[in-house]
C-alpha cells in the first residue's frame, strides 16, 4: 500500500493532508504548553495555601502546634508542599521532553515537507514540458503534411494543364517533393518526441512519482509516530511522579493516624493544671442562729472567681500603696511566680533545660579552644596560644554565671515540687512568693491594687527592688476614718508580716475583719484600734456578719 501507486494523481490533496498534520502536530504542543502553564499555577496555589497556613514563628499557633492533630495538619501543610513540588516536575518534564522537542521537529518536518513537494511540482514541470514538446512536434507533422498535399495537389494541377509550361510544372513537382520531405522530416521528429514523452511519462508516473510520494508518506507516518510518542510521553510524566505522589499522600495518611485524642486530651492538663485543689463543701448557713455565716476559704475563692463581689470604698483607699499584687502588663517575673503552681513548675523546668544547653554550647567552645591552645602549644608556628587565653577567659565567666543561674531556677524548682502534694504547703506557697516579692509589688502597685483575674502576678527585678517609706502609709491611715468591722476570722496558719501594710497572726488566732477579699488575695484584718493590715486569704477562714456586710455594701454604693 503505496501513496505513489494509490495516489498518483492526488499531488495537491496529499499536500493539504500533509499541512493539516503539522497543524494537528502545532495544535497538540499549544495543548500540552497550556498544560504545563496550569501545572505551575496549580503547583504556585498548592505552595501559597500550604504558607498561608504554616503558624507564625514566635506566636502562639507555633505553641498550638505541640498536639498530635495540629502536629497531623504541619505534616500535611509540609507534605502539600513537596506534593506541588510534584507539579512543577511534571511542568518542567513536559515542557522539555514534549513541547521542546516537538517543536524543534515541526520545525524539521516542514523543511522536509517544503523539500518534497519542490521536487513533486519540479517532476511535474519537467513532464508538463515534454507534453508540450510533443504538442508542438504533432502540431509541426501535421501541418507539414498538410502543406505537402497541397503542393503535390498544385503539381497535379499544373501537370494536367496544357497551358503551363514545362518549366512551371518543374518548379511545382521540385515543391511538391520538399513539402513530401518536410513532412517526412516531420513525422519523424513528432515520432520521435512521442516516444521520448512516452518514457518520460512513464518514469514521471512510475518511478518520480512513487519515490516522490513515498518520501511523502513516510514522513507523514513518521509525524503520526512522533505524536503517539509525545502523547505516551505525556502519560509518563505524570505517571513518574505518581510514586513521589503516593508517598506524600501516604505520609498525610500516617500523620491522620498519628493523631491520638488521648494524648492531647493530656496536654490540656499539662498546659492549664494550676495544681491547686478544688473548693471545699460550702458551710450549712444556719439562719434559726444569730445572724453570722461562715465563709469559708473556697466559697471566697468562688466569689473571686466569678467577680460579683468587689466591695470598694471611698477614693481615698484606692489610691493607697498597698503590699498587693499589681495585675502583669508585661514580663512575668523572673521565677514565674505570676503562674499556677504546675505551670510554674513547667516553665521552671523548660528555663533550667535551656540554660544547660547553653552551658553545654559554652564547654563545647571552651573544649575547641582548649584543644586549639595545645596545638599552638605543641606547633607554635600555627599561632600563639596566648591569644586563646582571653577567650577561654570569657567562656569561664559565662559558664559560671550559667551554673548559678541553673543552681537558682533548680532551688524554684524543688520548691515548687516540693509544696505541690499539699493544700496545705500549697498556700503556704503562695504566701511565701508574697512575702518574697512584695517589696517590688508595693512600688508596682502604687497605683492600681486589684487584679481583675484573681491571678497572683507582679512586676519585679532582684536589681530594682525598692521600699516605700512607712511615712507614706502612716499619712493615709492618719487621714482616713477607721473603718467597721464586717466580721471575724481564724488563722489557719502562722504568717510573718513583715512588710508594709501587713499585720502578723498566730495560728488559732481569732482577730476581726474589716475589709473582705477583692480578688487579690489578700484580706484586712484588725487586731485591735492601733493594729490592723493584710494577711492572705488561703491563711484564715474568715466569718462575716449578714448585717455588717449588708452596711458594709450600703456604704460602698454611697462611695461609688
Amino acid at each position: 500500500m503505496s501513496w505513489g501507486t494509490e495516489l498518483w494523481d492526488q499531488f495537491d490533496n496529499l499536500e493539504k493532508h500533509t499541512q493539516w498534520g503539522i497543524d494537528v502536530l502545532e495544535k497538540y504542543i499549544k495543548f500540552v504548553k497550556e498544560r504545563t502553564e496550569i501545572e505551575l499555577s496549580y503547583a504556585k496555589q498548592l505552595r501559597n495555601l500550604s504558607k498561608k497556613y504554616q503558624p507564625k514563628k514566635n506566636s502562639k499557633e507555633e505553641e498550638e502546634y505541640r498536639y498530635t492533630s495540629t502536629r497531623a495538619f504541619l505534616a500535611t501543610l509540609n507534605e502539600m508542599n513537596d506534593y506541588a513540588g510534584q507539579h512543577e516536575v511534571i511542568s518542567e518534564n513536559m515542557t522539555s521532553l514534549i513541547i521542546g522537542e516537538l517543536t524543534r521537529y515541526v520545525q524539521e518536518l516542514k523543511q522536509e515537507r517544503k523539500s518534497h513537494f519542490h521536487d513533486g511540482r519540479k517532476a511535474q514541470q519537467h513532464i508538463e514540458t515534454c507534453w508540450k514538446q510533443l504538442e508542438a512536434s504533432k502540431r509541426r507533422f501535421e501541418r507539414d503534411c498538410k502543406e505537402a498535399d497541397r503542393a503535390q495537389q498544385y503539381f497535379e494541377k499544373m501537370d494536367a494543364d496544357i497551358n503551363v509550361t514545362k518549366a512551371d510544372v518543374e518548379k511545382a513537382r521540385q515543391q511538391a517533393q520538399l513539402r513530401h520531405q518536410m513532412a517526412e522530416d516531420s513525422k519523424a521528429e513528432y515520432s520521435s518526441t512521442l516516444q521520448k514523452f512516452n518514457s518520460e511519462q512513464h518514469d514521471h508516473y512510475y518511478t518520480h512519482i512513487p519515490n516522490i510520494f513515498q518520501k511523502i508518506q513516510e514522513m507523514e507516518e513518521r509525524r503520526i509516530v512522533r505524536i503517539g510518542e509525545s502523547m505516551k510521553t505525556f502519560a509518563d510524566v505524570d505517571r513518574q511522579v505518581i510514586p513521589i505522589i503516593g508517598k506524600c499522600l501516604d505520609e498525610i495518611t500516617k500523620a491522620a493516624e498519628s493523631v491520638d485524642h488521648k494524648n492531647d486530651s493530656q496536654m490540656v492538663i499539662e498546659a492549664f493544671k494550676s495544681g491547686f485543689e478544688p473548693p471545699g463543701d460550702v458551710d450549712f448557713e444556719d439562719f434559726t442562729q444569730p445572724m453570722k455565716r461562715t465563709i469559708s476559704e473556697s466559697s471566697l475563692s468562688n466569689s473571686r472567681g466569678d467577680g460579683k463581689y468587689e466591695p470598694k470604698f471611698g477614693g481615698k483607699s484606692k489610691g493607697k500603696l498597698w503590699p498587693f499584687i499589681k495585675k502583669n502588663k508585661g514580663a512575668g517575673p523572673e521565677d514565674f511566680s505570676n503562674l499556677p503552681p504546675e505551670q510554674r513548675r513547667k516553665k521552671l523546668q523548660q528555663k533550667v533545660d535551656e540554660l544547660n544547653k547553653d552551658i553545654q554550647k559554652e564547654m563545647d567552645q571552651r573544649d575547641a579552644l582548649t584543644k586549639m591552645k595545645d596545638v599552638y602549644i605543641k606547633n607554635p608556628q600555627m599561632g600563639d596560644a596566648a591569644s586563646v587565653d582571653h577567650r577561654l577567659s570569657e567562656l569561664e565567666q559565662n559558664i559560671e554565671k550559667l551554673r548559678l543561674e541553673v543552681q537558682k531556677f533548680e532551688g524554684w524548682l524543688a520548691e515548687v515540687e516540693g509544696r505541690l502534694p499539699s493544700r496545705t504547703e500549697q498556700a503556704r506557697r503562695q504566701s511565701g512568693l508574697y512575702e518574697a516579692q512584695n517589696t517590688s509589688a508595693v512600688n508596682s502597685c502604687a497605683q492600681d491594687r486589684e487584679s481583675p483575674d484573681g491571678s497572683y502576678t507582679e512586676e519585679q527585678s532582684q536589681e530594682t527592688e525598692m521600699k516605700v517609706p512607712a511615712t507614706d502609709f502612716d499619712d493615709e491611715f492618719d487621714d482616713e476614718e477607721p473603718l467597721p468591722t464586717i466580721g471575724t476570722c481564724k488563722a489557719l496558719y502562722t504568717f510573718e508580716g513583715q512588710n508594709e501594710g501587713t499585720i502578723s497572726v498566730a495560728e488559732g488566732e481569732m482577730l476581726y475583719v474589716i475589709e473582705e477579699d477583692k480578688g487579690d488575695g489578700w484580706t484586712r484584718i484588725r487586731r485591735n484600734e492601733d493594729e490592723e493590715g493584710y494577711v492572705p486569704t488561703s491563711y484564715v477562714e474568715v466569718y462575716l456578719d449578714k448585717n455588717a456586710k449588708d452596711v458594709y455594701k450600703s456604704l460602698q454604693k454611697i462611695s461609688e
